[in-house]
């Protein structure tokens, strides 16, 4: 078997296309698996009452969280396989082969360059409410284009200063937005409401209906999308393997941590803000955080504090998505998938158009269209078919490979990987539920990307790339088995 690319490579090609190696430790990653999530205890879940009503955002909730809990595991395993800068790319690329592998890296991009759209919706809202409770001029900015700008702007800049700089940045920010949730939850639950909980009015037409599931039993399918929103980013941090101090040892140890993690600030907020104001007064806030702590519409020292927090919250994983994104493509660039030329890196090994080019198409999208659930729904569509694509190729190399050296081992092995799998599918018809437009947006993307692979690049790609060579000598190596 031969890779499909036989065009010679030049010398200087991967050495035009290196990271920094060595950068992070398990403490930044572990910070930098939160950072991707931390910004969706803020804002974004709250819009899953809307569908499904506490009782199914809740049971929606769980559900996702087992399925990010499995996946981590399995990704746990195959990044200390594959420790490269393609992470779901590079798993993929060996178990299902190079179409597994584009379409595997092509859902991960609609997710990484989606996903900052949304958020940087979020911020301006944030900061638009900032407008009603200080009298600065800074503070009396609306929610539009110019908050994106500069968001995108300033932190594109800070990424392209180093990655060594960035994730330190990235974890300090992330520490301020833990904090504040802590805060947060300890003030709301001083003025917690059990019936609260399910004040949102019943519609009685829906089957199973009740007042903790007042859109009935498929309320909790069309709520998927949102209780992702409590882990949505957390798969990236593979992505980082190749910047990673020892990262067959670390990945699997910053993976577990920061989902567990993510675990108890998800519970945590979501009855703090619920119970504190009712799930009625939150469903459709853009800062629900703050709506939570102020009944009467009267800000408070309290709700002033969280405001501001918040926005660290959501700068986290904004910068940190960002982050994802650009290893994302550099991967797929590098190895000839997508035009090679995005993959250069600066003399401080930044992938600085794989950092601009999504950057530039992020804020053309929050600017042109304002609709944060939207970019929301578009993200979480490619993140599924991502997680699905994942959770197949973790079963695939377990029953193809038996042999291979894995230094860290999924508890549980395919059974973890295959509810992870079935979970991700539910989770990917759920968001033709929740906004058929927006599912529909998505997959003419897919389309598009895939006749790209399909007509021009899989002829085209780069066998030198750290993660085709991979699959190469696996494919030698079952070769030399069979003859």
């Amino acid at each position: 078997m031969t890779l499909e690319d036989t065009t010679p490579t030049k010398d200087d090609y991967l050495e035009r296309r290196a990271l920094r190696r060595g950068s992070a430790g398990w403490l930044l990653l572990t910070g930098l698996g939160v950072a991707y999530v931390v910004s969706g205890d803020f804002s974004g879940w709250n819009i899953g009452l809307s569908k499904g009503g506490f009782g199914g955002l809740a049971v929606a909730t769980v559900l996702m969280g087992a399925m990010y809990a499995c996946l981590v595991f399995a990704l746990a395993e195959l990044s200390a396989i594959l420790p490269t800068a393609g992470g779901g790319y590079g798993f993929a690329r060996r178990a299902l082969g190079t179409w597994g592998g584009f379409l595997t890296g092509t859902a991960i991009l609609i997710e990484y360059i989606l996903a900052p759209a949304a958020i940087s919706i979020f911020i301006g809202d944030y900061v638009e409410s900032l407008g009603y409770v200080e009298s600065l001029g800074l503070f009396g900015l609306e929610s539009g284009w110019p908050v994106y700008l500069v968001c995108f702007a300033l932190f594109i800049g800070i990424h392209l200063w180093g990655v060594g700089e960035a994730l330190r940045f990235s974890l300090i920010v992330t520490a301020i937005a833990v904090a504040a949730l802590v805060v947060f939850a300890l003030g709301a639950f001083t003025d917690f409401h059990v019936d609260g909980l399910n004040d949102i009015p019943v519609d009685g037409e829906a089957f199973g209906s009740n007042s903790w599931l007042p859109f009935g039993l498929l309320g909790i399918w069309a709520a998927f999308p949102f209780g992702m929103w409590f882990f949505l980013g957390v798969e990236g941090v593979p992505l980082a393997a190749e910047e990673a101090k020892d990262p067959v040892r670390s990945m699997p140890r910053a993976l577990a941590i920061s989902m567990g993690i993510l675990v108890l600030l998800a519970v945590m907020t979501f009855f703090a803000a619920t119970g504190a104001r009712g799930s009625a007064a939150v469903q459709e806030a853009g800062n629900p955080l703050v709506v939570a702590l102020q009944g009467d519409g009267e800000p408070t020292a309290l709700s002033r504090f969280v405001n501001y927090a918040g926005l660290a919250g959501l700068v986290a994983s904004f910068f940190s998505l960002i982050y994802a994104g650009s290893r994302q493509l550099f991967a797929l660039s590098r190895a000839g998938y997508l035009p090679r030329f995005l993959s250069l890196t600066s003399r401080r090994k930044s992938p600085y158009l794989g950092l601009l080019i999504p950057g530039a198409i992020g804020f053309a999208l929050a600017a042109g269209t304002g609709n944060g659930a939207r970019m929301l729904n578009i993200a979480v569509f490619g993140a599924t078919i991502s997680y699905a694509l994942m959770a197949l190729s973790h079963i695939v190399l377990r029953r193809r490979e038996p042999g291979l050296h894995r230094p860290y081992r999924t508890p549980g092995g395919i059974v973890t990987s295959s509810v992870a799998f079935v979970l991700a599918l539910s989770a990917l018809v759920a968001t033709f539920l929740v906004d058929r437009t927006a599912a529909f947006m998505a997959l003419g993307v897919y389309v598009i990307a895939l006749a790209y692979f399909a007509f021009y690049s899989r002829h085209h790609l780069v066998a030198g790339a750290p993660e085709e060579e991979f699959a190469a000598l696996a494919a030698a190596e079952a070769e030399l088995e069979r003859d």
